[in-house]
C-alpha cells in the first residue's frame, strides 16, 4: 500500500513538473570506451570562450570578451564549416571566473555568459558533434595555485570549484551523451616540478569536480567526465612517483572517466619561436624531411620524431586507454613558421598526419588547437573563421591522412 501511493505521489509531480523525472534518473547508459571511438578527430575553439585579461577575475566583462583574443564571434557557420571537414568532435575552453562573474561571494556565473556558451554548445550539438566543455585556465585561479598546496588553501579551492561546477552541470543536466565536461585544463603548469604531494591536491580537485556534476543528477549522473594528468603532459602524468591514477577517484558512474593529455612534442618544432640556452628553434620534423637545413632538423635521440611519438602515446595506451580509462589529447598543434618552404610544409603536414594515425591507434582522441590568427607567420591556425574555409591545407591533409591510416584498438 505504502508503495503503491509513492508511485502514484511521484506520477503526480511528474504530470505537475516533467522536469522532476529528467532530474531523477539518467537516460546516458554508454560508456566512455564506446563514446571515445566516436570522437575522432576534434577540433577546438581555441581560448575563444576564455577572452579577457586577469584584470576581470570575478568581475562580470560581459559578453563581448569572446572576440578578445580573435575577431570572430562564433556562429552556426563555423561549426557547420569544422564539421563539413569531418572533425566528430569540438572542445570549448571556457573561462568563467575570469571576467563572468556577477556575484565573487557566491561565484554567480553571469546568465548571459551561460546563456552565450550554451548557444555555441547547442550549434555543436545540433551538428551531431560531441562538445567537451571545460574550465580553461580563467585566470590561473587555480591552475596557478599548486605552490599552495596547504590544507587551507585546497579547502578554500575545492569550494569555488564546487560553486562553478554545480552551476556549469545544472545548467547543462538535460542535455545527452553528445556533452561531456571536462573539470581543469593544465593543473599545475606554473607550480614548479610536480610531485606526489601536487598529484593528492589535484585528485581532491577532481573529486569535487566529479561529486559536484554527480549530486546535479539527471543525465550528469551517468556523463561522461573528463580529468586532467598533471600538467597535461604526458611525462609528468606517466612518471611513476607521481602516483597520478584514476583508481585513486571515486565515482558513482561505472565507466565513466577519461583522462587528458595535451601534446605539443617536441616544443622546439611545435612552438619555440627562437633559439634559447636551452634549445633550438626547429623548423623540420619527421622521417625524410631533413634535406633542407639538417642543424633545424629535430631528432629523438637520433631517430625522426616519429618515434618519440610512438614512445609517449604508446605509455598513455597502456597506462590509462588499456585500464578502461580513454584518453583526450585535449590539445595538439604545431606551429607553421614561414611559408613557400617545401620541406617546413612537408613536416608540418607529417606533425599532424602522426599525431592524427598514432593518438588514434593508441586509444586517443585528439583535439587540434586552432588559434583563427591569420594575419602572418608563426601561427596555429588551421580554419579562418571569417572566411569558413582552410587556412592551412598543409595541417587538414595530415589530418585527415593519420584518421583515414588509425586503427582504434577497441
Amino acid at each position: 500500500m505504502r508503495s503503491k501511493l509513492k508511485q502514484l505521489l511521484l506520477l503526480a509531480t511528474f504530470v505537475l513538473n516533467p522536469s522532476f523525472a529528467v532530474c531523477q534518473q539518467s537516460s546516458i547508459s554508454v560508456k566512455s570506451r564506446d563514446i571515445a571511438k566516436q570522437m575522432y578527430p576534434g577540433w577546438n575553439l581555441g581560448n575563444t570562450m576564455e577572452g579577457g585579461d586577469n584584470a576581470f577575475l570575478y568581475k562580470n566583462a560581459g559578453v563581448g570578451t569572446e572576440t578578445s583574443w580573435q575577431g570572430t564571434r562564433t556562429t552556426k557557420a563555423v561549426i557547420d564549416g569544422i564539421k563539413s571537414l569531418g572533425f566528430k568532435s569540438v572542445r570549448i575552453p571556457t573561462a568563467w571566473v575570469m571576467g563572468h562573474i556577477t556575484d565573487e561571494s557566491e561565484l554567480k556565473i553571469d546568465p548571459a555568459w551561460m546563456e552565450r556558451v550554451k548557444e555555441i554548445v547547442d550549434y555543436c550539438i545540433n551538428d551531431g558533434l560531441y562538445v567537451i566543455l571545460n574550465d580553461h585556465w580563467d585566470g590561473g585561479w587555480l591552475e596557478n595555485s599548486f605552490g599552495d598546496i596547504s590544507d587551507a588553501t585546497v579547502a578554500k579551492k575545492s569550494e569555488q570549484l564546487h560553486k562553478i561546477w554545480t552551476q556549469i552541470a545544472t545548467t547543462f543536466r538535460d542535455y545527452d551523451a553528445h556533452l561531456l565536461f571536462a573539470g581543469l585544463n593544465e593543473p599545475g603548469m606554473n607550480g614548479g616540478e610536480f610531485n606526489a604531494e601536487m598529484t593528492s591536491a589535484l585528485l581532491k580537485y577532481e573529486q569535487v569536480f566529479i561529486d559536484a556534476v554527480r549530486a546535479t543528477g539527471g543525465n550528469n549522473s551517468n556523463r561522461i567526465l573528463v580529468v586532467q594528468g598533471p600538467f597535461t603532459d604526458i611525462a609528468q602524468t606517466c612518471k611513476e612517483s607521481n602516483n597520478y591514477s584514476l583508481g585513486r577517484l571515486k565515482d558513482t558512474a561505472k565507466d565513466a572517466l577519461m583522462v587528458e593529455v595535451h601534446y605539443y612534442t617536441p616544443w622546439l618544432f611545435c612552438g619555440l619561436t627562437k633559439d634559447e640556452s636551452w634549445g633550438k628553434a626547429m623548423y623540420y620534423w619527421g622521417q625524410g624531411n631533413d634535406t633542407r637545413d639538417a642543424t633545424r632538423y629535430y631528432r629523438w635521440n637520433g631517430k625522426p620524431g616519429e618515434e618519440e611519438m610512438k614512445d609517449l602515446l604508446g605509455k598513455m595506451k597502456s597506462l590509462f586507454a588499456d585500464k578502461g580509462y580513454p584518453v583526450i589529447i585535449g590539445e595538439c598543434g604545431a606551429d607553421y613558421r614561414f611559408a613557400n618552404d617545401e620541406a617546413h610544409n612537408a613536416s608540418i603536414k607529417a606533425w599532424y598526419k602522426a599525431v592524427a594515425e598514432f593518438s588514434v591507434s593508441n586509444g586517443c582522441i585528439p583535439f587540434f588547437w586552432d588559434i583563427n590568427y591569420t594575419a602572418g607567420y608563426p601561427n596555429m591556425t588551421l580554419f579562418n573563421r571569417e572566411t569558413l574555409k582552410v587556412n592551412n591545407w598543409f595541417m587538414m591533409d595530415g589530418i585527415k591522412k593519420g584518421i583515414a591510416a588509425a586503427k582504434y584498438p577497441y
